[in-house]
């Protein structure tokens, strides 16, 4: 759910839920890496609630597409990890067979 003004679209707050710091921490470091970000931060509400609360600010870009950018960036680093991972493991395992 994205709450912001809309008459700003460049700056917004994004609510997601049944997640907690694994996604948020990684979402916000993807978009700080991002050079049209000029704010970001999460923050959890309360412990015993799953969900994160995302705030992104930006240069002029709409907050919805670079979050969303940011998320296709923290996928394909995530299928580099595993394309990295499962080759080293595969390559162990010819190695001990």
């Amino acid at each position: 759910m994205e709450y912001g003004s809309s008459s700003d679209p460049t700056k917004s707050t994004f609510s997601i839920l049944d997640e907690d710091h694994t996604l948020a921490n990684t979402v916000r470091f993807t978009l700080n890496q991002d050079p049209r970000v000029s704010f970001c931060g999460y923050s959890i509400p309360h412990p015993s609630e799953n969900r994160v609360n995302i705030r992104v600010q930006t240069t002029g870009d709409p907050a919805s597409e670079v979050l969303k950018d940011a998320c296709q960036d923290l996928m394909l680093m995530c299928q580099h990890v595993r394309g990295t991972f499962d080759k080293a493991v595969s390559d162990f395992k010819k190695q001990q067979g």
